[in-house]
């Protein structure tokens, strides 16, 4: 298995699929980087030869931002939106989502699981008079 940013590369799969195994890159943007170090994206990841990986991953470490910087990179916006109080920030700390879709419905990939709100059984309490 080929061993990039510390992520294990399938070796079934197409060095341009197994790219998007990295977080941070997706079907363009590893076929671009195939494509920089002229490498056939058809070709098998087991197929690779050392100087291959060794050239792929060094080309993304020198131009791209993946896995662990990237995701740092991330939680460290959205961590600074929280700070100054916007309203993306206050939608990131209730957890619900910030880019305008509706709530009243949906939004179950954001918001959990369904708990019921409401309602709730009443219990009749028995008066004096009805007791007699």
């Amino acid at each position: 298995m080929a061993r990039i940013a510390g992520v294990e590369l399938p070796n079934s799969k197409r060095v341009d699929i197994a790219l998007t195994y990295l977080y941070g890159i997706g079907r363009v943007m590893s076929g671009m980087i195939l494509e920089a170090v002229k490498i056939d994206p058809s070709k098998r990841v087991k197929d690779l030869t050392d100087t291959e990986v060794s050239s792929i991953s060094n080309y993304i470490s020198q131009n791209y931002k993946i896995e662990g910087d990237l995701r740092r990179e991330v939680s460290e916006n959205i961590r600074r939106l929280i700070d100054i109080g916007c309203y993306r920030g206050s939608r990131h700390r209730r957890n619900l989502p910030c880019r305008g879709q509706r709530t009243r419905t949906n939004a179950r990939t954001k918001r959990g699981k369904r708990r019921t709100v409401g309602a709730t059984a009443v219990v009749k309490a028995k008066t004096p008079a009805a007791a007699a």
